[in-house]
């Protein structure tokens, strides 16, 4: 196919209906960066710096609901984060298991599901807030996981469009971001999400993490929603 007969082809594509900015953003996704840090200003150990931001999941993930939000996604564990000192990576673990055995069940009761991204659902009737745990993740990984997925069903070339691919990423099911939130600073998305940001506003918060609070993910909210999306369009 020539490339004019490609642009003509394109061109008979409907775009995207323009859409403007609801005034809650029903997905967020966070970037919890920062607990190292906090912990070493206060010349602590790391890993007290990992337990004061499992606190501040549980305060975020309350004031998510309250707010509004549907779908909140965390970046609790990076394949990348397996490279940090292994006390660190062992005490990370033991926190995880911890705040998972603590919290869990309460979230339950206030109709959290608690979704594990790349696992198995573990709270499938709650309806309330949509919590997606990303753990042991990173984003290239999934979309090549997602190639060979296509590869090995045997689809064919011509058959694979968007919505093919999306169907085997880890968690099809999980609504793309409106809005990432990453505290301390960093101006990155570090391999989060990266097919589901394709359209996300950006958000990023100079406090870190364990000093996030409710009235910051709030301020998000606010200017998300004074934000117009034209989604590649005028």
């Amino acid at each position: 196919m020539s490339l004019l007969t490609r642009i003509r082809s394109l061109r008979r594509i409907k775009p995207l209906p323009e859409r403007e900015s609801a005034d809650v953003a029903q997905s967020v996704a966070i970037i919890m960066d920062g607990n190292g840090r906090w912990a070493k200003r206060r010349r602590l150990p790391t890993a007290a710096g990992h337990r004061a931001g499992a606190r501040t999941v549980r305060r975020i993930v309350e004031a998510s609901i309250d707010l509004g939000i549907h779908d909140l996604s965390i970046f609790a564990f990076s394949t990348e984060n397996w490279s940090r000192p292994r006390e660190e990576v062992d005490a990370l673990m033991e926190i995880f298991a911890e705040t998972i055995e603590r919290e869990l069940p309460d979230l339950a009761e206030q109709g959290v599901r608690v979704r594990f991204i790349g696992r198995r659902d573990r709270t499938e009737l709650n309806s309330r807030l949509n919590l997606w745990v990303a753990f042991d993740y990173g984003g290239r990984a999934e979309l090549v996981e997602a190639a060979r997925r296509i590869v090995e069903s045997g689809v064919e070339p011509g058959e694979i469009d968007e919505n093919v691919f999306a169907a085997n990423l880890y968690a099809p099911e999980l609504p793309d971001p409106d809005l990432l939130i990453r505290t301390s600073g960093e101006l990155r998305v570090s391999n989060f999400l990266l097919w589901q940001l394709a359209y996300a506003e950006l958000a990023f918060v100079d406090k870190l993490w364990p000093d996030f609070e409710p009235r910051d993910l709030q301020h998000a909210l606010v200017e998300y929603a004074s934000r117009r999306r034209r989604f590649g369009g005028r």
